[in-house]
C-alpha cells in the first residue's frame, strides 16, 4: 500500500469534487471518510502497511491522525479547514489542490510533537484563556453547509471574552519551577496560530524540531491590553511573562478547574496538566 486518504467531511473547505481531485492528484491507494469524533486515530492506527497517510481536513482531524499514526508512516496534509495551521506551517499554499499538488513533489521532514497528559499536539496547547476562546467558538456550531464562523467572529469572540471578565484575569495557574500566571500559552512552533492570513506569534522562536515553549503572563489586567497588542506586532511588551524555550516537560496546576485545547481541540477543564515533548518523532510531507 503507497498511499491512503483520510478525509473529513465536514470540515469546512472539504467538498465531494474536491476529494475526488485530491485522490486522483496523490494516486492514493484507498479514501477512508471519518464518521465521528477520534474516528481518524482508529483509522490511522490500522495503516501501518501505508508508505504515506494523507489528510484531508482541518486542525481537529490533523490532530487525531497524529494521535494514531503507526511509526515509519509519512504524513501529508492537506488544508481543508478555515484556518489549517499545520500545512501552512510546512510550507503548503492554502489552497487543497495546490496543496496536494506541492505533496506529490515535496520532501519529508523529522518533526517533533508535543503532549498534554498524554495527547499528542502539533503546533500549540493553551490553559485558559485561548481554550476558552476555542470553546465559546465551538458553542457557536456551523452554518448549514458545515463550515465554522470566520475570523470576524472570532474577533467579536475575543471582545466578548474580555468584556466578560473585564479585562482581568486571576492568577490561578502554578508553573512548577517559575511561578504564578494567569493563563498559559505552549507552542511546538511559530507561529502559534494564524488570523486569516497574519501569523500569531505566541511565543516567538518555537520550532518544530524543537522542545516545547512557553508563554504565560504572570497577571492580567486590563491595564495589559496594550501591551499585549504590542507583543502580537512587536515581540516586545513590559508585561510581567513567564517565558520558557526548548523545554522537555513542563508542569502546570491550577487552583480551580480551567480549559485545556491541543491544536485547537477543547479536552474540556483541567486542574492539571503536564506538558512533554516526542522529538524527532514523525516524518511529515513538506
Amino acid at each position: 500500500m503507497t498511499g491512503v486518504l483520510i478525509v473529513n467531511p465536514r470540515a469546512s473547505r472539504v467538498t465531494e469534487r474536491g476529494i475526488e481531485q485530491i485522490a486522483r492528484i496523490l494516486r492514493v491507494d484507498d479514501v477512508f471518510r471519518t464518521a465521528r469524533a477520534c474516528h481518524a486515530t482508529e483509522l490511522a492506527a490500522t495503516l501501518a502497511d501505508a508508505e504515506r497517510i494523507y489528510v484531508f481536513s482541518g486542525d481537529g482531524g490533523f490532530n487525531e491522525v497524529l494521535n494514531g499514526v503507526p511509526p515509519g508512516v509519512a504524513l501529508g496534509f492537506v488544508p481543508g479547514g478555515g484556518t489549517s495551521v499545520l500545512p501552512r506551517l510546512l510550507g503548503l499554499p492554502r489552497d487543497p489542490i495546490e496543496a496536494a499538488h506541492g505533496l506529490v513533489h515535496g520532501r519529508t521532514r523529522r518533526i517533533s510533537l508535543g503532549r498534554a497528559n498524554g495527547r499528542r499536539f502539533g503546533f500549540s496547547a493553551g490553559i485558559g484563556l485561548d481554550a476558552e476562546l476555542i470553546r465559546r467558538m465551538d458553542a457557536r456550531g456551523r452554518d448549514e453547509h458545515g463550515r465554522r464562523p470566520g475570523d470576524a467572529v472570532f474577533a467579536w469572540t475575543v471582545v466578548q471574552a474580555l468584556a466578560a471578565r473585564r479585562g482581568h484575569f486571576d492568577s490561578l495557574l502554578e508553573v512548577e519551577g517559575h511561578g504564578s500566571a494567569a493563563f498559559a500559552l505552549v507552542a511546538n512552533s511559530d507561529p502559534y496560530s494564524y488570523v486569516g492570513p497574519l501569523p500569531l506569534r505566541l511565543p516567538r522562536g518555537a520550532k518544530l524540531e524543537g522542545g516545547l515553549d512557553l508563554l504565560a503572563p504572570r497577571a492580567f489586567r486590563p491595564r495589559d491590553l496594550p501591551g499585549a497588542v504590542r507583543y502580537l506586532l512587536t515581540g516586545r511588551t513590559r508585561i510581567p511573562l513567564i517565558a520558557l524555550h526548548d523545554q522537555d516537560r513542563i508542569e502546570i496546576r491550577s487552583q480551580l478547574p480551567m480549559p485545556l485545547q491541543v491544536d485547537g481541540e477543547d479536552l474540556g477543564d483541567v486542574t492539571k496538566v503536564v506538558l512533554e515533548a516526542e522529538r524527532d518523532v514523525v516524518d511529515v510531507l513538506v
